[in-house]
């Protein structure tokens, strides 16, 4: 199944916009005062942003990669969340 087309207010998302309305999501889930129908539009929509998100981070390891490899003794290290 074909994954459906992300909308156009979702890919002018800046990552941290796009975050903040995934938290508000998930919060809202959460709470389950949300009713069946509206909580799957959420989860669709928290999907979405969620991948929105991920695309954004990949984005921005590729430009990182690309910039600490550009010398020799530059080499990307991999930090680990805390």
């Amino acid at each position: 199944m074909a994954e459906p087309k992300t909308p156009k207010d979702i890919e002018a998302l800046n990552f941290e916009d796009a975050l903040s309305q995934l938290e508000e999501i998930v919060r809202g889930l959460e709470a389950g005062q949300v009713k069946l129908d509206k909580a799957v539009e959420y989860y669709e929509r928290g999907a979405m942003l969620k991948q929105h998100c991920e695309a954004k981070l990949a984005d921005a390891r590729m430009k990182i990669e690309k910039i600490t490899g550009l010398g020799d003794a530059m080499k990307l290290e991999n930090v680990e969340p805390e």
